[in-house]
């Protein structure tokens, strides 16, 4: 199991919370299915089929929010509510007003919402106390402050912060691209895109395309700069990084699973996956952040 996009949080290195009473914290909060009148429901669920709340291998934490949400489209609820409105004229001899269309609407949502479907989605969040990292596996700012949200609710006074760094990753990128020039342990990939900052918002994005120097260059003359650039980190995993420092489509490359242990067991395979993985992205987000001028403190 690997991460597939990282939002990521710093924690005090090391960081004296166990997983004890992490499973303490978290224990409240635990997810219940959503009963028949809930949109939406969410909880910390087991990792693991069976197991705690928080899943530990080499003293690296893995957590598990799960959501449970309901779809209740409104054009179905406009749809149903425009022929009880019908039904109602009829009845009546005169439409309903729009304070009675619109309680007529609740209603609807009200009476559909016990058949609607329910889509259940789960996010995954790696606590790392030795390096002081939290990260959560989260497209999204949004997606990844419910999980957050939810965390600092059962852990009370947790120690959090948004990873902050000396250089602007815009400007650390396109001197990247303007120099043709990687950081020490990366390299640069053919995914990226440039935007003007003035109000034109002009953008180019190259994909799966070779970067040719000249042709960046000019972009960059002409106002241009990197809020998105793919690259590969020490041979190993292949990224995308972002002007908010946010880590995406990230791809472990086929060297981290040459020579790996042979396993039999699902609980093998995993606990295996989570130990490379969390090995491998604490020593990556390392050297991403050093290449971005070091860690800056508040």
């Amino acid at each position: 199991m690997w991460f597939k996009n990282l939002q990521i949080y710093r924690l005090p290195a090391p960081w004296a919370f166990t997983p004890e009473q992490m499973e303490e914290a978290l224990a409240p909060l635990a997810f219940t299915p959503a009963n028949s009148n809930e949109l939406l429901r969410q909880g910390w669920d087991a990792p693991r089929p069976n197991g705690g709340l928080v899943h530990v291998v080499n003293k690296q934490m893995l957590m598990m929010l799960g959501t449970e949400k309901k779809l209740l489209p409104s054009s179905v609820i406009n749809q149903v509510a425009k022929a009880k409105a019908a039904e109602l004229e009829e009845q009546q001899g005169f439409p309903p007003g729009k304070k009675a269309m619109k309680e007529l609407k609740e209603r609807v949502a009200d009476e559909l919402l016990p058949r609607a479907f329910t889509i259940r989605s789960n996010t995954w969040t790696w606590i790392d106390p030795v390096n002081g990292w939290l990260v959560v596996d989260a497209a999204s700012p949004a997606k990844a402050d419910d999980v957050v949200k939810l965390l600092l609710k059962g852990v009370d006074r947790m120690p959090l912060e948004s990873l902050r760094v000396q250089r602007s990753p815009v400007a650390v990128m396109t001197g990247w691209l303007e120099a043709d020039e990687a950081p020490y342990n990366f390299t640069i990939d053919q995914d990226t895109e440039l935007r003007a900052t003035g109000e034109s918002r002009a953008a180019v994005r190259y994909v799966k395309h070779s970067l040719d120097p000249d042709d960046i260059r000019r972009h960059i003359a002409a106002g241009k700069q990197c809020t998105r650039l793919a690259m590969t980190w020490n041979s190993r995993v292949s990224f995308v990084l972002t002007e908010s420092l946010a880590i995406k489509g990230i791809k472990p490359l086929d060297v981290i699973n040459e020579g790996g242990a042979v396993t039999n067991s699902d609980d093998e395979r995993f606990d295996n996956d989570m130990m490379l993985m969390t090995g491998e992205l604490a020593k990556m987000l390392a050297d991403v952040v050093e290449a971005l001028g070091g860690e800056a403190k508040a």
